[in-house]
């Protein structure tokens, strides 16, 4: 498969659904509206909602079941980007090449608008849960999975995790806690979500756990390296931030060639989980391909 023709189609086909959930010209205050949609649609690969899609599409799924949900996950993603960036965090003033939230909108408001995405999601899951034909009770599972993922247990964890780890000694372990908690939880959400709304069955589900779960450690180990090797063409913020702000990666506790292996390591693992599917699963293994070979 073409797997850049596969993104970009999915992609537009999210940014369509994203544009009828939070429009240009909508009932939200003007300004929230214009900072919501500033970091919503400001170029992001759409990782998480196509991971849901293609999730959902390896057990027969119709991607109209399984969009709100994907719509929902890349909200909160942006959401977690703009407050991310602010001061009191990682302090960022540049994201995908461009200016961050609050230094276009002020502090104030890149919070109210990081808060607004989180909560429109979980409307827009709702929303997608009341359709016709959707089978609610894998619907709620689904809303369940995403709330652990971004929540206290997962991503927001995560970040809590990565804040108190400044400055102190990186090593394997604390680095995936984080990296489990603050960056993979929501793409292994992502995967779960698209395979629940799916429905698929017991044993699918626990190979398409096991794929999400892989990726989304191998995703923030190569993440890591490219902050070491990558530019800011490829990594869309100013290179060496990790360094700069004394974050706990991979490669700062095992060294960068270490780091480039477990990332193979994952990958190995994740395409592994997906042999009992067919070529409805390609997608998922392309993406897993895609995600650690940009960086090893």
């Amino acid at each position: 498969m073409n797997l850049q023709r596969y993104l970009e189609e999915r992609s537009r086909l999210v940014d369509r659904a994203l544009e009828r959930v939070l429009p240009q010209n909508g009932t939200l205050p003007g300004m929230l509206n214009q900072a919501m949609r500033y970091s919503l649609f400001s170029g992001g690969k759409r990782i998480r909602p196509i991971l849901a899609l293609a999730s959902g599409e390896a057990v027969g799924a119709p991607l109209a079941r399984v969009l709100p949900f994907a719509c929902a996950l890349e909200m909160i993603h942006a959401y977690s980007l703009i407050h991310d960036d602010l001061p009191a965090m990682d302090d960022d003033d540049l994201r995908r090449g461009k200016p961050t939230n609050h230094v276009v909108f002020g502090e104030g408001m890149a919070v109210l608008a990081g808060d607004g995405l989180l909560t429109e999601a979980f409307r827009v899951m709702a929303e997608g849960a009341l359709r016709h034909g959707v089978d609610r009770t894998a619907a709620l599972r689904a809303l369940r999975e995403v709330a652990i993922g971004a929540g206290a247990a997962g991503m927001v964890g995560g970040q809590v995790a990565d804040l108190e780890a400044e400055g102190k000694k990186p090593t394997r372990t604390r680095v995936e806690y984080i990296h489990t908690r603050k960056t993979a939880a929501l793409l292994r959400a992502a995967v779960r979500a698209g395979a629940l709304v799916g429905g698929a069955q017991p044993k699918e589900f626990a190979r398409l756990d096991r794929y999400g779960t892989a990726l989304g450690l191998a995703f923030q180990v190569a993440d890591d390296i490219l902050d070491v090797e990558g530019g800011t063409d490829k990594t869309g913020k100013r290179a060496g931030r990790d360094a700069e702000l004394h974050k706990v990666t991979y490669p700062a506790a095992v060294g960068i060639l270490k780091a480039k292996r477990r990332a193979r390591e994952l990958l190995d693992d994740a395409l592994a989980a997906l042999k009992p599917f067919d070529q409805s699963a390609e997608p998922l293994r392309q993406i897993a391909l895609f995600v650690v070979e940009r960086a090893v």
